[in-house]
C-alpha cells in the first residue's frame, strides 16, 4: 500500500508539474486511484481528520468565493483597481509594489486565500488599463500573500493547526512572527523590480488614459457595496476572534455568504460567478492523496527523519525543521504537512528545558511552512486558488513559470529568516 501510495502520488504530481494534462484530472485521477487500490476507504477520504479531505478547507474556499461573486456586481474591485493604478502614477512597478503590499498587509488580517480572491480581480483590471501582461502581478501578490500571512495566527491555515497544537495565541504571533514578515517584505519589495523585469512595458497614452478615469464612477451600486461591507467586516472580526467565539473560519465565511445572499437579493448566477470549481476540486484530489502518504505512514516517517537527526540540539532542530518544512511544504502542501508535523514538533519541544528554544521549533515550523507555501504553484492554498482564477480570466499561469519566480522567493525568505531565528532565541534569548 504504501508503494502504490508513493507512485501515485509522484505521478499525478508529475502530471501537475509538466501539465501534460489539467491539474484537476490529474489530482481527481489520482484520488480515485488511492482509493480504487484501497489505500483509503471512504471514511478515510471523506471523514478522518488527519488523512481526509480538509472540509474546512475547502467550505472557507467557498464561502470567501460566494461573497467575492456578490462583491463583484458593486463595481468595488474596479474602484480600486482605478485607485491603486493613478496611486502609482500608472507605473506599472509601482502598481506591482503597491498592489503586493496591500495584499501581503491584508493577508494577516484576512486569511491569504480570501486576499487572493480579493484582490485578483482588481489586478486583471488594472493590467487590462495597462495593456500589460497580468501573470507577473498575480504570481507577485500571490507570493507577499504566503510572506503576509505568516504575521498573524489567522493569516494562514497552518498557523491555525500549529496555534492549536502549541497553545500559541494571537497575539504571541503578532510578537513573534510581525517583526520578521516585515523585514521580509521590505527585502520582497526590493528584489520585484529585478524577479519580475520586462514585465512592465506600457505606453504613455494607456498611463495618461488611467490617470483620466474618475474611480468614484465605477460604483455601480452602492446600497449593495454598503451591505458587503458590513458582512466583510462581521466576517473579519470573526476570523479574528474564532478562538474566542468557538466558530471556526469555515463557519464564518458560510454564514457570511448566506446572510449575504440573503440581504442582497442577487441571482444565483451572479453569486455563483466567483466560485472556481475546478480549485476545489484539484483540492479535494490533492487531500486524498495526500491523505494517502499520511496513512501509510509515508510524511511521518520522513518527519521523523528530520527530527531524529537533531540529536536533541535546539538551535540544529530550529534550522532542520525551517529547511525540511519549506521544502515539504512546497511539495505536499503546507496544511497537511503542518498537521503531520506539529505533533512531532511537540514531542520535541517537550524535551527542551529552555522555553524560549521550544518555542523557536514552533516558530521556524511556521516559517518555513508558510515561506515554504511558495516554493511551488501547489504548496500553498493561495496559489491554487490564484492560478485557478487567472486561468478562467484568459491569463493561465504555468505551474513552471510560478515555480521559477516562487523558488527563489522561498530561497530568499528562508536564507532571512534562519538568522532572525537564531539571533532572537539564541544569541539574545
Amino acid at each position: 500500500m504504501t508503494a502504490i501510495a508513493i507512485v501515485v502520488f509522484v505521478a499525478a504530481y508529475s502530471l501537475i508539474a509538466t501539465e501534460r494534462i489539467h491539474k484537476t484530472k490529474a489530482a481527481l485521477g489520482g484520488a480515485a486511484l488511492v482509493l480504487a487500490a484501497g489505500v483509503l476507504d471512504s471514511g478515510d477520504a471523506f471523514f478522518s481528520h488527519d488523512t481526509g479531505v480538509d472540509w474546512d478547507v475547502i467550505l472557507l474556499l467557498f464561502g470567501m468565493m460566494v461573497i467575492v461573486g456578490v462583491l463583484r456586481q458593486t463595481g468595488a474591485f474596479e474602484y480600486t483597481a482605478i485607485w491603486a493604478a493613478k496611486r502609482a502614477k500608472g507605473s506599472p512597478v509601482r502598481v506591482m509594489i503597491l498592489l503586493t503590499l496591500i495584499t501581503a498587509v491584508a493577508s494577516a488580517f484576512l486569511d491569504n486565500v480570501t486576499t487572493v480572491l480579493l484582490i485578483a480581480p482588481v489586478t486583471l483590471l488594472v493590467c487590462d488599463r495597462l495593456d500589460i501582461r497580468p501573470a507577473p502581478f498575480l504570481i507577485a501578490e500571490v507570493l507577499a500573500s504566503n510572506i503576509g500571512g505568516a504575521a498573524t495566527l489567522i493569516g494562514d491555515p497552518p498557523n491555525i493547526i500549529i496555534g492549536s497544537r502549541s497553545g500559541l495565541t494571537f497575539n504571541d504571533f503578532l510578537v513573534h512572527m510581525t517583526p520578521i514578515v516585515a523585514i521580509e517584505l521590505v527585502v520582497f519589495t526590493l528584489v520585484l523590480p529585478i524577479l519580475f523585469r520586462g514585465s512592465f512595458n506600457t505606453t504613455a497614452e494607456r498611463i495618461a488614459d488611467v490617470m483620466t478615469l474618475d474611480e468614484r464612477e465605477a460604483i455601480r451600486n452602492p446600497r449593495l457595496l454598503a451591505k458587503c461591507g458590513v458582512v466583510l467586516l462581521a466576517v473579519f472580526v470573526g476570523f479574528v476572534g474564532h478562538s474566542w467565539f468557538h466558530v471556526d473560519p469555515a463557519i464564518v465565511a458560510l454564514l457570511g455568504a448566506g446572510v449575504l445572499v440573503l440581504i442582497s437579493g442577487t441571482e444565483p448566477e451572479d453569486y455563483l460567478s466567483g466560485v472556481e470549481w475546478e480549485t476545489l476540486l484539484f483540492f479535494a484530489g490533492l487531500f486524498v492523496m495526500v491523505g494517502a502518504l499520511v496513512k501509510t505512514g509515508v510524511v511521518e516517517t520522513m518527519a521523523r527523519w528530520a527530527a531524529d537527526a537533531t540529536g536533541g540540539n535546539a538551535l540544529v532542530a530550529v534550522m532542520l525543521i525551517l529547511g525540511v518544512s519549506a521544502l515539504l511544504s512546497g511539495i505536499i502542501d503546507n496544511i497537511p504537512y503542518v498537521a503531520t508535523m506539529s505533533p512531532l514538533v511537540a514531542d520535541l519541544a517537550a524535551d527542551i528545558d529552555n522555553p524560549v528554544h521550544s518555542d523557536a521549533l514552533w516558530w521556524s515550523l511556521t516559517l518555513g511552512s508558510d515561506f515554504g507555501g511558495n516554493l511551488t504553484a501547489v504548496g500553498a492554498s493561495a496559489n491554487v486558488v490564484m492560478l485557478g482564477i487567472a486561468a478562467k480570466a484568459g491569463a493561465p499561469i504555468s505551474f513552471w513559470e510560478f515555480t521559477r519566480k516562487g523558488a527563489i522567493v522561498t530561497a530568499i525568505t528562508i536564507t532571512v529568516a534562519a538568522p532572525y531565528l537564531w539571533l532572537r532565541y539564541f544569541a539574545f534569548g
